[in-house]
């Protein structure tokens, strides 16, 4: 009665089934994987969010490209703000999602090199086209605080570093572009501030990365791969169906399902061609 496995509709329903078990399987590592990476990855932002803030130059210099252990590290630089190469990074969202634009203000440290600061969020101006209305910065020797992040790259980001765009707007956040622009030696990176507070609130500071959520990746994978362990279930639970039709039709002389006609007997042959 299990013949009909031998069948091509069955043989193609078989070759499927074999073929969706290990995709499922992988897909479901996959998710895993994933709820892996947010897990050490929002562990190490709340370590380096409680540890003690170092001097930004401790952690970086020019031309270094901040590693990832790193990313989000408390840092502290002392210095002056020059205002004159201040720039603003276009169509970013405030912690409310409004568009508008960061404040990228160039920290001038006491040994003359740079450290960039991203000073904050604020609203951008009616024409895209015009500079937004910034706060000015601090006058004087100034301390910042905050979290030390890596150059931005279009790889990294997805976000394209267009060309042709008005002065002082930036796509971008690069300490290499702004060495360029300043003609100084500028720390890689940049400083992400978090105090002191601006006056009046503006520019709003970036709140904290998120790093208590997990996301559903854990449920996602166990759901991948609940599908995989449904897969030969339901291919059993279809051969056992299929066996039972059959022994029903044999059971009533009828046809199995997809069977060809059965030939007469030569006698009920012979006797229907005889004539009467």
């Amino acid at each position: 009665m299990y013949r009909f496995l031998l069948s091509r509709q069955w043989v193609i329903l078989t070759l499927v089934a074999l073929v969706l078990i290990p995709v499922m399987i992988e897909l479901g590592f996959w998710q895993f994987h994933r709820h892996e990476r947010r897990v050490a990855q929002n562990t190490l932002i709340e370590d380096n969010l409680k540890a003690r803030p170092v001097p930004v130059e401790e952690l970086t210099s020019p031309g270094h490209t901040v590693p990832r252990a790193d990313h989000w590290r408390q840092v502290t630089a002392t210095g002056t703000f020059d205002t004159a190469h201040e720039v603003v990074v276009r169509r970013r969202t405030s912690s409310d999602d409004r568009v508008g634009a960061h404040v990228l203000t160039p920290l001038v440290l006491k040994d003359g090199r740079i450290v960039l600061v991203n000073r904050g969020w604020v609203p951008a101006a009616a024409n895209q086209r015009d500079y937004p209305d910034v706060p000015a910065a601090p006058k004087g020797e100034v301390t910042v605080t905050g979290r030390l992040k890596a150059d931005e790259t279009t790889g990294a980001s997805g976000i394209k570093d267009l060309k042709g765009l008005p002065d002082r707007q930036v796509m971008l956040i690069s300490s290499a572009q702004q060495a360029e622009l300043t003609g100084r030696e500028v720390l890689g990176g940049y400083i992400e501030q978090t105090a002191p507070a601006a006056p009046g609130g503006s520019p709003e500071q970036i709140p904290e990365p998120d790093h208590d959520s997990i996301g559903a990746h854990m449920a996602y994978a166990v759901q991948w791969w609940l599908f995989a362990a449904g897969v030969p279930v339901g291919w059993c639970v279809l051969v056992r169906r299929e066996k039972r039709d059959r022994e029903a039709a044999a059971a009533h002389g009828e046809e199995a399902p997809g069977e060809p006609p059965s030939e007469p007997a030569d006698g009920a042959a012979v006797e229907a061609a005889s004539p009467r």
